[in-house]
C-alpha cells in the first residue's frame, strides 16, 4: 500500500487550517499590510521544495508554498469581508475602516 497521498492530502488539510485563521488574525492586527508575511512563507517553502530531495516532504513544502501564496489574495479578500461587516473589525483600527468605507 502506498500512504504517500494520504499523507500529502492531510498535509493540506492541516495547511489550510493553519492559514485560513492565521488570514483572519492577521488582518484584524495589522490590516491588509501584513501581506508580505504570507509571501515570505510562500518563497521560504518554495525554496525548501526545491532542495529536499524527498518527493513526498517536497510535494508538502510545496503545499504550503502555494498556500501562504493563496494567503496573500486572502487578505485583500478578508479586509473586504471586514468592511462588509462580515468579520468583527478592529476597534483600534476603527478610523481606518470608516476611510476605506468612504472610498467605496
Amino acid at each position: 500500500m502506498n500512504f504517500s497521498g494520504i499523507l500529502v492530502g492531510a498535509a493540506v488539510f492541516v495547511a489550510i487550517g493553519i492559514f485560513h485563521p492565521l488570514v483572519i488574525k492577521l488582518e484584524y492586527e495589522v490590516g491588509k499590510c501584513g501581506w508580505w508575511i504570507f509571501l515570505i512563507i510562500g518563497l521560504c517553502c518554495t525554496a525548501a521544495s526545491l532542495l529536499v530531495d524527498n518527493l513526498i516532504f517536497s510535494t508538502i513544502l510545496g503545499a504550503f508554498a502555494f498556500s501562504g501564496f493563496w494567503g496573500i489574495h486572502e487578505m485583500f479578500l478578508q479586509e473586504k469581508r471586514v468592511l462588509r461587516g462580515w468579520f468583527p473589525e478592529n476597534p483600534k483600527r476603527h478610523a481606518y475602516y470608516e476611510e476605506r468605507r468612504k472610498n467605496l
